[in-house]
């Protein structure tokens, strides 16, 4: 299986993959996401560790579950050969109704196949009011002329 863009990477293939990785991210669906990654991924998803794709479907099925409408926006950050580094933010409210916002980086190395060997996040979050969210599309894909992270600053 592969998974294109391949590395190495140059500019245009880096941000398609970022945007490929927050689209699938945006569909909150465990098992196709982890479908991007190796058998034997690694991960470091703050305190948390994966050390194949199973745990890592795992993972992603007990945050989208407690992480109600989730969206997320990625944006590159930088990228050589077969890395690229991201920074990201995205919004969701637990099951009480309280609205969080998470900002974080990630590292990322791909395989020669383009799928992603290594993911190393780095989160911070806090709550925030509901009037002060900013990602406001409905749930999945972010649309194309929705606003990045650089247009809000974060």
């Amino acid at each position: 299986m592969s998974r294109p863009p391949l590395p190495p990477f140059n500019e245009q293939t880096a941000i398609e993959k970022v945007r490929l990785a927050e689209d699938g991210w945006n569909t909150r669906d465990a098992a196709k996401v982890a479908l991007a990654y190796t058998l034997d991924t690694h991960w470091r998803n703050r305190a948390e560790f994966a050390t194949n794709r199973a745990e890592a479907q795992a993972f992603l099925t007990r945050k989208w579950n407690r992480e109600l409408d989730y969206r997320l926006i990625k944006e590159l950050w930088a990228f050589t050969g077969n890395r690229i580094a991201v920074r990201y933010a995205y919004e969701y409210r637990d099951d009480s109704g309280q609205w969080f916002r998470a900002y974080g980086n990630e590292n990322w190395e791909f395989a020669e196949d383009g799928l992603m060997r290594n993911r190393h996040a780095s989160i911070n979050e806090h709550p925030i009011a509901e009037s002060e969210r900013k990602f406001h599309w409905p749930l999945g894909r972010r649309p194309d002329d929705h606003p990045g992270l650089s247009h809000f600053g974060f």
